[in-house]
């Protein structure tokens, strides 16, 4: 884990959006810090429900999961009126994305923070040809059309499961959002809600894993 503080005042408001996507017209960043950070590199889940490690491709990762809530809890945070939470998933094997029939998909994916719903979208790990492409919402949140693997930092890993022996079905995305939270003690919850009607193991099939989790707190004025 990692920490790290920084103060500034009289930032201006287009320097805030470009670093953290606040968006009002008076609005000025006064501090930010990291209070969490873990890529599960030192097996460390302190203060996860549901968490559990394995190796993918030479480095430890929380996972792997399907349609399985994972969360964790961090007490004590210090004075804040923001979030930032930053979340590096893995997405593996045959993710559908925004399928035309309700029996492979959507697949989505999505987490929160306490009990409110952040965000959500589907992958898809499928090729894109012009005969057969399953589109996916991400970067965007669900219902959104975009090419498979968009918005991806990694797409040349190989599946974890049915596509094991196979190169380009796991892909890395980095995905931050921020949210109004002054809550001393919070639960950062992610989630997937993952179809494929009539296989035996849909978890060979369809999984995701955390590859690392960031989270600041951030006061804005």
């Amino acid at each position: 884990m990692n920490q790290s503080t920084w103060k500034q005042g009289g930032i201006f408001i287009w320097l805030i959006v470009s670093i953290f996507g606040i968006s009002a017209c008076t609005d000025t960043l006064e501090s930010s810090e990291i209070v969490y950070d873990n890529d599960f590199s030192d097996l460390n889940l302190a203060g996860f429900e549901n968490g559990k490690l394995f190796v993918f491709q030479n480095d430890t990762v929380a996972g792997y999961y399907h349609n399985d809530e994972v969360s964790l809890k961090l007490e004590n945070l210090p004075s804040h009126n923001m979030l930032k939470i930053t979340t590096e998933i893995l997405i593996h094997d045959s993710w559908d994305g925004n399928p035309d029939d309700d029996q492979s998909g959507p697949d989505y994916w999505f987490f929160g923070v306490d009990n409110t719903e952040v965000f959500r979208t589907t992958f898809s790990n499928s090729p894109c040809e012009s005969t057969y492409c399953l589109m996916q919402s991400y970067p965007n949140s669900y219902f959104r059309q975009n090419n498979p693997k968009s918005g991806a930092v990694q797409t040349n890993l190989p599946g974890l499961c049915i596509f094991g022996a196979f190169s380009n079905y796991t892909t890395r995305y980095s995905i931050s959002k921020i949210v109004e939270n002054r809550s001393s003690n919070v639960k950062v919850y992610w989630n997937s809600d993952l179809r494929q009607e009539g296989l035996a193991d849909p978890v060979c099939d369809e999984s995701w894993s955390l590859a690392r989790v960031t989270v600041e707190v951030l006061n804005v004025k």
